[in-house]
């Protein structure tokens, strides 16, 4: 797929999942035959069944992360984004499950030390809730700071993780 076809979403194949999490009711976009969206929704919203096979892996894969059965996500991904944010998301990619980093190791790790804000903005765009992991990236101070999600979320998704992991701190204050 070329990259004019990525900027006309309204000519892709594309089918839409709500799915309920631990934490609130997912939606899951696959465009052609990629998972090309995962958000958390606030809202109530009915959730949906889907015979879109690509849309039951994504379920899946989520249900063995939420028991704490699959800390890597094995799902073909393409999200919307400039090629900056393309780099931003595929360096998150690269943290391990159960760890954090701040936003200026972030930057660091992309040779990028004055970048922070520019790299904490693109970690904002990332669309693909969980399994391009931004929720690992924390504060400086170790503060939980700018989830799109809300920070309860995030608080959640840490525990979460250093439960699993059985290690660390399994709970955190903000």
């Amino acid at each position: 797929m070329d990259n004019h076809s990525l900027n006309q979403p309204n000519q892709l194949a594309t089918n839409i999942a709500y799915y309920q999490t631990p934490v609130g009711v997912a939606r899951i976009i696959a465009e052609d035959e990629f998972i090309a969206s995962i958000s958390i929704r606030d809202e109530e919203i009915e959730v949906t069944s889907t015979g879109d096979p690509l849309l039951l892996k994504a379920m899946q894969q989520l249900d063995e992360y939420f028991a704490g059965k699959r800390k890597e996500f094995d799902l073909p991904i393409k999200q919307h984004g400039t090629p900056f944010q393309q780099e931003v998301w595929q360096q998150l990619l690269q943290i391990d499950y159960g760890t954090t980093i701040t936003y200026g190791q972030q930057s660091k790790l992309m040779n990028n030390p004055l970048g922070i804000r520019a790299i904490a903005a693109a970690n904002g765009k990332n669309n693909l809730w969980i399994v391009v992991p931004c929720h690992r990236v924390i504060g400086a101070d170790g503060s939980l700071t700018g989830y799109a999600g809300g920070l309860w979320r995030k608080k959640w998704l840490l525990e979460h993780e250093a439960r699993i992991m059985g290690t660390g701190q399994t709970k955190l204050d903000f």
